[in-house]
């Protein structure tokens, strides 16, 4: 009976003893993402920088993990617009690359080509990630606007008016 006890209370000791070092390691992960707050109003700035020049879209924000947060399309873009707003938003995540740059590199560079050939991404402009220093905390798409340049203008000025103090 006695040999039982100081078999447990060992145990127990062991125990407590290696709790407290897992303690200095958080078992659950922290990390900064995209609201619904901060989707929306991404996508109403994205949307007033478009129409600003005369300009209509859709746009389409993801959050780290690559699900759709938010979505707003203007009444007459094309319907296969939102797909892409929503494909560029997330190869800009995957990639951690605005998807102009990364267009540009599979133009120029024969092995960053082979990225064309993946059905999730999409190599045209108008994905940017969205980042808090240097973290990636999702990232938003836009298309429809007349062109990649110009689909990314209109997320850079809604970054610059939405994110300005997160950078």
């Amino acid at each position: 009976m006695q040999v039982g006890r100081s078999f447990t209370t060992s145990c127990l000791a062991l125990a407590m003893g290696s709790s407290a070092a897992w303690a200095d390691t958080p078992q659950v992960a922290q990390r900064a993402d995209v609201t619904l707050a901060m989707a929306n109003q991404l996508l109403q700035a994205t949307l007033a920088a478009c129409h600003a020049d005369g300009r209509t879209a859709v746009a389409a924000v993801v959050d780290r993990g690559g699900n759709l947060v938010a979505v707003q399309r203007d009444d007459n873009v094309g319907p296969h617009n939102t797909q892409a707003a929503q494909r560029k938003a997330f190869t800009a995540l995957s990639t951690k690359t605005a998807t102009g740059l990364l267009a540009e590199r599979a133009r120029s560079n024969p092995e960053a080509a082979n990225l064309n050939t993946l059905d999730e991404l999409l190599l045209l402009g108008g994905g940017v990630p969205l980042k808090v220093g240097d973290e990636v905390i999702g990232a938003i798409g836009v298309a429809g606007a007349g062109g990649g340049q110009i689909d990314e203008g209109c997320v850079l000025k809604a970054i610059a008016q939405v994110l300005p103090t997160l950078k």
